[in-house]
């Protein structure tokens, strides 16, 4: 079944509300099996007219967000009831149900609010349980008309009225035929796409059945793998084989997520060092719900005197090789694990730049440290020559992309 999506909403082309609607319809789909086809976004008003002629013979599924609000720009319901000819009566039940709502609030029903109380005919009701605007359902009566459904705008109400009402409906839908497909997801670090396929997608391609897609962000890709569930599990040693110590995760993870998940797992504890990352790392690692068990604490320590006060870093050190340097990372991992009483540490210093670089150590260089418990500290140098932003992220993945080998590596 071709499913099309039409999001509405003059804020969302304006760039004042981010548009979230269509990964989460992507997601929530997929697991019946459905794929989104086609997305388009349109402003308020009467572009919904044209948007909706051109899915009509096209897609089996429609999927409408917003204008169904009381305001005059909320003429989503109008024109759907318009074009399928259909006559607009009131449903005193919506309005009742309005009216309970908003008087928890203390809020009475204004006049332009009864609009929400129209339903079209031949329309089921999709009652919205955290909103006053309800959605609708028009069933397809012909091969030319998709069914359509209307939803409210925020999320808040729609996810609520997609999960609750829409899906129970377009489950009774879908075909019984309907091929069941996995979607798997192969995450590596420290290598671009054009690696990743060279590695493995091309003969991955020419398998019969079986879908190869990539993403790329800073510093990591994401292999994606669409098939039955037999034809992926006769393919993924393939993958992990090919990807080899590259591969972080399987199950979607971030790179934080699988550095704490592994800590857990060895007992570990970690304290973390930061200069050119400014937090970043400890940010990261933070946000990994659990994180408390393993992470102990974080130093910032951007000026070299903090470096020297906070860290230990002798002033030796600093004044011969640069707070850049191999051996101010080693200094710093060694005296934030010293400092927190950790088994790990990791420290980052670096240029972001735009301006700071020399020739020896042009804009972009990193050195991130890394030491173990008993084991003489070691640094690493990159060179990023990225925006400040990008800078910090690749940095804070490769600190994390050395302690996860690390990881990996104990006990063998």
């Amino acid at each position: 079944m071709r499913v099309e999506v039409i999001n509405t909403g003059t804020e969302l082309l304006l760039g004042n509300v981010i548009n979230t609607h269509v990964a989460y319809f992507g997601q929530q789909l997929f697991k019946l099996g459905l794929r989104i086809d086609r997305q388009i976004c349109i402003p308020d008003g009467d572009a919904i007219r044209e948007a909706m002629k051109e899915t009509f013979g096209r897609c089996e599924i429609l999927l409408v967000t917003g204008g169904l609000g009381p305001t005059t720009d909320d003429i989503t319901r109008e024109i759907v009831a318009e074009m399928l000819g259909r006559e607009l009566h009131f449903d005193d039940s919506i309005l009742e149900g309005m009216r309970e709502r908003l008087q928890k609030r203390s809020i009475p029903v204004q006049e332009r609010m009864k609009r929400q109380a129209m339903v079209p005919e031949g329309a089921k009701v999709l009652v919205n349980d955290h909103g006053t605007a309800p959605g609708l359902y028009f069933p397809s009566d012909s091969p030319d008309v998709p069914h359509i459904f209307l939803l409210p705008g925020p999320p808040r109400e729609l996810k609520p009225m997609f999960e609750n009402k829409l899906l129970p409906i377009v489950k009774t839908l879908r075909p019984a035929n309907m091929p069941k497909l996995e979607c798997r997801i192969y995450r590596a670090v420290g290598m671009g796409e054009s690696i990743v396929e060279q590695r493995i997608g091309l003969q991955l391609t020419e398998i019969p059945g079986l879908e190869v897609g990539y993403c790329a962000r800073p510093n990591e890709v994401d292999l994606r793998l669409i098939g039955p569930s037999a034809l992926l599990d006769a393919h993924e040693p393939t993958v992990i084989a090919a990807l080899g110590e590259n591969l972080a995760s399987r199950e979607e993870e971030t790179l934080e997520q699988v550095v704490v998940t592994k800590l857990i797992a060895a007992g570990k504890t970690l304290a973390t060092a930061e200069s050119c990352t400014g937090g970043l790392l400890a940010n990261r690692i933070t946000n990994v719900p659990g994180a408390s068990a393993v992470f102990s604490e974080g130093y910032v320590t951007y000026a070299n005197d903090a470096k020297m006060r906070l860290l230990g870093v002798p002033e030796g050190i600093l004044k011969a090789h640069g707070a850049v340097s191999e051996e101010t990372a080693k200094a710093m991992a060694e005296g934030a694990r010293r400092s927190a009483g950790t088994q790990f540490a990791l420290a980052t210093t670096g240029i972001a730049g735009p301006a700071g670089g020399t020739p020896e150590k042009p804009v972009g260089t990193v050195f991130v440290g890394l030491v173990e418990e008993g084991k003489e500290p070691e640094a690493h140098k990159f060179y990023f020559p990225l925006d400040r932003e990008t800078f910090k992220w690749v940095a804070t993945q490769s600190a994390l992309d050395l302690l996860r080998k690390r990881l990996n590596s104990l006990g063998k």
